[in-house]
């Protein structure tokens, strides 16, 4: 999540459900394994969003949505709402994310992000990313901006799409080896395959 482990960069498990309408609207479900060391007691993640997505021209488009993260068993006094906004161009978008109440910690959070997928020969592309996390949160928890970036690969096959990245960024991890690497934002390299129903 945004250069930081929540699985204590143990492997993650996660499912999602989607629906789309021809008008733009869409709503999703997602859930995932997490891990959070001792602080929190939630073994999995759901989340649920719902947006609007559409084009202002073929090569330009824009999305608005709002996800609800919640945590489970035992993990209320950490889910959240956010909302954010992006556009696009082409191979390249942009997005901004807001939370009045990051983390259910009554203190306010942005998070901007640019990400562009470059098309490379035999279905592979090039998978470019930099966020920043901003707001009174991160001046409490880490004293200013937190910065994660990652580079990788993807390539699609068949039914199924694989991605190899590498992700770094700032140093940040709240108290430093507090239970491993619960929140490490230690730099790694991220494998990952993904699949989508029903199969044609």
């Amino acid at each position: 999540f945004r250069g930081i482990s929540q699985t204590a960069r143990d492997p993650a498990l996660q499912a999602s459900l989607d629906w789309a309408s021809e008008s733009g609207f869409y709503l999703g479900a997602w859930v995932s394994n997490v891990d959070f060391g001792s602080g929190t007691a939630a073994d999995f993640e759901w989340d649920l969003l719902g947006g609007y997505r559409g084009q202002f021209t073929d090569d330009l488009g824009f999305d608005i949505g709002y996800v609800q993260y919640g945590f489970e068993p035992g993990g209320d006094k950490v889910q959240f709402g956010e909302a954010y906004a992006g556009i696009s161009y082409k191979a390249v978008s942009a997005k901004l994310w807001y939370a009045d109440d990051f983390g259910n910690t009554g203190e306010s959070a942005t998070y901007l992000e640019g990400n562009a997928s470059i098309p490379l020969p035999n279905d592979f592309a090039l998978a470019l990313h930099a966020g920043y996390s901003n707001g009174d949160y991160w001046d409490t928890a880490y004293e200013g901006g937190y910065l994660d970036y990652s580079i990788g690969v993807t390539k699609s096959l068949g039914n199924f799409a694989f991605a190899l990245k590498w992700i770094d960024g700032s140093d940040y991890r709240p108290g430093n080896n507090v239970d491993g690497d619960a929140f490490s934002s230690d730099s790694k390299a991220f494998f990952s395959v993904a699949t989508s129903f029903p199969w044609e």
